[in-house]
């Protein structure tokens, strides 16, 4: 384990509430705490078992700050791989300060960003990419993109780099073995097997790469750019969609002269749906910058819905999915994003 100062901060959001977490780790957590902590049952803190929680008081000299519960996970047997000290108090903004500032008084530092997880991640009870998980766990804001970070926590992307480690050192070591012996009329490792694993080595990286396509995508939503002529329902659709009054609407054409982006969750899946200006020729400098940003947006998105107006279907609506079109096969060399015409 990797001896540091002790560190501490808030492990709950900031601002009021019932409750709050105050979290400390480094070796003298604990010691740090009982001297700062009045047992209700009158126990000494720094004397009880790991993984226990204890009602007292925290206590500044004489002066009670707060009742708590104080909660011990004694090292290697925590989050950190250190001490850990797990204080919940009464969610008041100035109680949380007031008991963060007396243990910073009392050797404390306060805690960088992630620091806790960097001590985990370095202590060795979790690695990068669940140390990464974390954050995303911890920012997932639907179904998928939750389900994909509990896995990835749980080593289960960490399993598959380990299984493509050991394909690719076997794979090694019969090339190693081949060269060692290229000028002996001896053939070590049987042709077939050879591109087997081969083939094995080709799935898998395969795999990595298209799950990262579609972790990504779920992570940050899936990009859907709303286009259109001016004047069509763009900003309508996205205010329908999102069920409040998100962007402007108007009956002056060319109204929307920048992006609009909002998110919401359509089966556990976000969805970013991206409002965009009209597209039409304009000689109004301003309205050109945001059909620009238009076609931006266009390059950007996972699917395209181009709305047309079903009262007017006039050959402008098939000129503008034709433009649409054009601008996908210049820009992308990949197969047409979904377009879908509404």
């Amino acid at each position: 384990m990797i001896k540091t100062e002790t560190i501490i901060a808030l492990a709950t959001p900031a601002g009021a509430g019932a409750i709050a977490v105050i979290r400390l780790s480094g070796q003298d957590a604990i010691t740090i705490a009982s001297k700062h902590f009045k047992s209700a049952s009158g126990k000494i803190l720094k004397e009880q078992k790991s993984h226990t929680i204890h009602l007292g008081y925290i206590m500044d000299g004489e002066n009670v700050m707060d009742q708590a519960l104080v909660s011990i996970f004694k090292d290697p047997h925590s989050y950190t791989g250190e001490n850990v000290i797990e204080i919940s108090c009464h969610g008041s903004p100035y109680i949380q300060q007031q008991i963060i500032q007396l243990f910073l008084r009392n050797g404390c530092k306060t805690a960088d960003p992630g620091e806790f997880t960097l001590r985990a991640f370095l202590n060795g009870k979790m690695d990068l990419s669940q140390a990464e998980a974390v954050a995303d766990l911890i920012s997932s804001d639907n179904a998928a993109s939750h389900q994909i970070a509990m896995q990835q926590m749980r080593g289960g992307f960490s399993n598959e780099i380990k299984h493509l480690r050991t394909e690719l050192l076997n794979f090694a070591s019969l090339i190693e073995l081949e060269l060692d012996f290229s000028e002996e009329d001896v053939e070590f490792a049987d042709r077939t097997a050879f591109k087997e694993l081969l083939a094995r080595i080709q799935k898998v990286l395969q795999g990595l790469i298209d799950s990262f396509a579609v972790g990504n995508v779920i992570k940050n939503g899936i990009p859907v750019a709303i286009v259109g002529e001016p004047n069509v329902g763009k900003s309508t659709l996205l205010n329908a969609f999102l069920n409040e009054e998100r962007a402007l609407v108007s009956d002056i054409a060319g109204t929307t002269r920048d992006t609009i982006e909002d998110e919401i969750s359509i089966g556990g899946i976000g969805f970013r749906f991206i409002d965009t200006a009209g597209i039409r020729e304009t000689e109004d400098v301003v309205e050109g910058m945001g059909i620009k940003k238009t076609f931006e947006k266009i390059e950007q998105a996972q699917v395209i819905l181009l709305l047309v107006d079903g009262s007017k279907l006039l050959v402008n609506d098939q000129k503008l999915k034709n433009t649409v079109i054009d601008f996908e096969k210049i820009k992308n060399k990949n197969p047409l994003k979904p377009l879908v015409l509404l």
